[in-house]
């Protein structure tokens, strides 16, 4: 069977319904499938039709067991679609874990370039060595279209809204999350936790996991604000980044980055809007990290062989926003919300360079402008125009 997950909202019922015509479809946000679901789990999928699509099954895990056995009885491929809001693997109700017997495929918000219907490929041509320099004719300087990217997210819903019925679809969205689908996963006894949680992570957001420094902001202990960070995890609504170190031993105890899923909810939770570019710069900055992450993970999760994400930072705060790894081999990537990149831009990425040895493949620096041009030859590291994230 496959198991599509991602957030809530992202388009799995949607996708779901369109896989396949005829195929019979329940969803478990409807109450009476659901209390069916929880009071006869093998009777529920015992009298579904052979092929069928089941979404939001994270509202009730213990249906696994019974799909498993439906499964041994009969071997035939493609009989369960499942959809899941919640990284279903790491459900505590969780019956059984279908091991041998599902696929895990991950649904992200939309990227610029399927946004822009773009072949989405720049992750593809960076780490096979086919960004070539580029120099483009100067003239008048845009504007830049980062700020209203960056505070559009990803959401399908949210991208077709304007900017102020976005940022209202956005804050109910965080709310319903936050309010219901918490309860489905876990047993929270406040809300408003959770709540001020997440806006307090916005203001960390890009930064290294400082789990001491936000329990004492909060008033809760450190085991709690681990255990509602692993909620927000499940939920698709953050990402902790690992850190990479030469020594694989290493990163297990390094300290990893927070990093938002969707730019667009970040945004909301930090009132930023395209306005405020210039004057928020640095917040903006940030958020474009968590955007480029974002943009890179999805493009990744179409490739047969996924790399792995990292980020890089030693005792001297020498820093590598995204390091990426693919069989032994080193990317770097670095991202400035400037309109400009100098040598001085890739001080990070030579550091990586030097410490990967020939595992270092290629870097690059990310920055607000137009051309693509060599700042390290010697490296094969280069500045990039952002653009090219959807253009490719």
């Amino acid at each position: 069977m496959v198991c599509l997950l991602g957030p809530r909202q992202c388009g799995k019922s949607t996708l779901s319904r369109h896989c396949e015509r005829g195929r019979h479809y329940v969803s478990l946000d409807d109450k009476a499938y659901l209390d069916l679901a929880l009071a006869d789990p093998q009777g529920f999928i015992g009298n579904l039709p052979e092929q069928v699509a089941i979404d939001e099954v994270q509202r009730a895990p213990e249906l696994t067991l019974a799909i498993k056995r439906s499964v041994d009885a009969n071997r035939k491929p493609g009989r369960f679609l499942l959809t899941g809001s919640a990284n279903l693997l790491q459900l505590p109700r969780l019956a059984d874990s279908l091991a041998g017997r599902m696929e895990c495929l991950s649904l992200h918000p939309l990227t610029v370039s399927e946004i822009r219907r773009s072949p989405g490929r720049f992750l593809t041509e960076f780490m096979a060595g086919n960004l070539k320099p580029e120099i483009t004719e100067s003239g008048t300087p845009r504007p830049s279209e980062l700020p209203s990217l960056l505070v559009a997210g990803g959401y399908p819903e949210s991208i077709t809204r304007d900017l102020e019925r976005a940022d209202r679809w956005r804050r109910n969205y965080l709310r319903s999350v936050v309010e219901r689908d918490i309860r489905d996963i876990a047993e929270v006894k406040d809300a408003s936790d959770l709540t001020r949680l997440l806006a307090f992570l916005e203001t960390r957001s890009a930064q290294l996991l400082n789990q001491s420094a936000i329990s004492q902001a909060l008033g809760h202990s450190r085991a709690t604000i681990d255990r509602y960070l692993t909620l927000l995890e499940r939920l698709f609504l953050i990402r902790l980044l690992p850190a990479w170190h030469s020594n694989r031993s290493k990163r297990l105890v390094k300290t990893p980055k927070i990093h938002f899923v969707d730019s667009g909810l970040a945004a909301t939770l930090g009132e930023l809007e395209p306005a405020s570019w210039n004057a928020e710069r640095s917040r903006f900055g940030h958020l474009l990290e968590s955007f480029v992450l974002q943009q890179l993970i999805a493009m990744a999760d179409c490739m047969l062989h996924p790399p792995l994400f990292y980020h890089y930072r030693d005792r001297d705060k020498i820093e590598v926003d995204i390091v990426i790894e693919s069989r032994q081999k080193i990317w770097g990537v670095e991202i400035k919300a400037g309109a400009s990149a100098n040598r001085d831009d890739a001080k990070g990425l030579l550091k990586l360079a030097g410490i990967a040895g020939k595992s270092f493949q290629a870097g690059i620096v990310f920055y607000d402008g137009e051309a693509t041009f060599p700042l390290h030859q010697e490296a094969d590291i280069h500045a990039v125009a952002l653009s090219k994230l959807w253009e490719l």
